[in-house]
């Protein structure tokens, strides 16, 4: 017998707020989607930009650029299909290496060994006006950025295999990257030098017409297990004012060569590191952030807002140490394990999370994560969530791989196509964890036709291919 059911196996939207109630009570979802006349359609005024709708995209490694930081024509393929999904906040689209070394993959778009990335670049935001063209978005209806960072612990340049750089060591951590000692661990001078790098690549980004970049702050990345570097010396471990210089120095570097360019933050808010299980005694958040408390996450926002950056879009964990929490899915991707409880449970989590932080802080302007595995009652639980003041924006991210259009069909009350909806067959995980790309093999006709589409299918595991549907 199954552990859990599938969200598309619930009849119904009454059948699927009992679930949702059994969980927690507090949470729910409308009976039916009301698409531009809802929630989702209603615009939000910020800092000079009208936006249409209540609709985001994730920033997403596609592992499909070329090896000099270029887009290849699948990355720019994929940035024309975001701005055909008609959101009216495009967050990062992509995430960008401010460096060669700290790419989490060889084809990772970074900042590095071309003098064209900044033609890159441009040519990724012209597709990305261009699909917004043929939504009918305006200019001033949206807001898209570009996703800047280091991929640290995780970074991985060459298909030689791992080339972890790390502020901290971690003995779970470091295991799964094969760190024995202490020459991964990055420098101060090694770290002093980043908010130019940061810097630089933001100013490209301003020129090619960003509106804003994303300081990366989340999934076990660089910035990510600085907010964590407790047991690191020096200026940038210890105090959480020492573990949050780095961050505060990019900004600094960021907007003294970039006057006017927006910043935002993707930041996982709460972690669960192997080994680091929340505890009685204080220090349980001793390896990790925001383990056993939201004292810190909490102070990570206030430090945002009185910094007066008002863009945040929440994750929770990792997807390379805590997947089925960061990313819930009904089945594992190639190096994975089945889910052992419903993955509702994690969507919940989410939810929890980010009314938690927006009853906090009212006036930044939040993004949600965790909805793609709710399938065909995706839209009523973000009219819900979002016509309840508990998130401003609900940002979808693999679902939009083979489905961009989603946010565009609800807002226009269509029917969403089926066929097209994620199962979460974690296929544009396994891609990249064999050394392809990422994409949607199963339900995107492009990557389907692709000879790579049957290797990763032979490669799911057993438990995937003789379930089928959890029931």
């Amino acid at each position: 017998m199954s552990l859990f059911r599938l969200p598309a196996t619930y009849a119904d939207a009454a059948a699927f707020r009992d679930r949702l109630e059994e969980i927690d009570p507090a949470l729910g979802c409308v009976d039916e989607a009301t698409g531009a006349a809802g929630p989702m359609g209603q615009p939000l005024e910020h800092r000079g930009h009208n936006l249409a709708n209540r609709w985001a995209i994730h920033p997403m490694e596609g592992w499909d650029g070329h090896t000099d930081g270029l887009p290849s024509e699948d990355t720019l393929r994929r940035w024309r299909n975001f701005g055909k999904s008609g959101a009216a906040l495009i967050w990062g689209g992509e995430a960008f290496a401010v460096c060669p070394e700290g790419r989490a993959n060889p084809n990772q778009l970074h900042r590095g060994s071309s003098d064209d990335v900044a033609t890159g670049l441009r040519r990724l935001f012209e597709e990305l006006r261009a699909g917004q063209a043929e939504a009918g978005l305006a200019h001033k209806q949206s807001l898209v950025g570009l996703q800047l960072t280091h991929s640290g612990r995780w970074s991985q340049p060459t298909p030689d295999g791992p080339a972890p750089l790390v502020l901290r060591r971690h003995p779970a951590l470091d295991k799964r990257v094969g760190i024995t000692d202490d020459t991964a661990l990055l420098s101060d001078a090694d770290l002093e030098a980043l908010p130019a790098m940061y810097a630089e690549c933001a100013l490209m980004a301003q020129d090619a017409g960003f509106d804003f970049v994303d300081v990366k702050c989340c999934h076990g990345y660089l910035l990510h297990e600085c907010l964590a570097a407790r047991n690191r010396p020096g200026p940038y471990g210890g105090s959480f004012e020492n573990r949050t210089r780095l961050f505060t120095d990019i900004v600094a570097a960021v907007r003294a060569s970039c006057p006017g360019m927006e910043i935002g933050v993707r930041v996982s808010i709460t972690d669960q590191i192997p080994g680091a299980e929340p505890a009685d005694e204080e220090d349980s958040d001793e390896d990790g952030f925001g383990i056993a408390s939201m004292d810190e996450p909490f102070a990570f926002l206030s430090l945002l807002q009185d910094m007066d950056i008002r863009l945040v879009n929440l994750t929770i964990g990792s997807p390379y140490y805590c997947p089925a929490v960061q990313r819930p899915a009904a089945f594992a991707p190639s190096d994975g394990t089945p889910p052992t409880s419903d993955p509702l449970l994690e969507v919940a989590r989410h939810l929890r999370l980010m009314r938690q932080c927006k009853a906090a802080f009212e006036n930044l302007v939040l993004v949600g994560t965790g909805y793609s595995y709710l399938q065909e009652h995706l839209a009523r639980v973000a009219e819900y969530e979002v016509g309840a003041g508990h998130v401003d924006f609900v940002g979808l991210g693999r679902l939009v791989l083979a489905y961009p259009e989603y946010p565009i069909d609800h807002l226009a009350g269509r029917t969403p196509e089926r066929k097209r909806i994620c199962r979460t067959f974690s296929d544009c995980t396994t891609g990249p964890r064999n050394g392809m790309q990422s994409g949607c093999y199963p339900l995107d006709p492009v990557y389907n036709a692709r000879a790579e589409a049957r290797v990763i299918q032979a490669m799911r595991p057993t438990s995937n291919r003789k379930k089928g549907k959890p029931s």
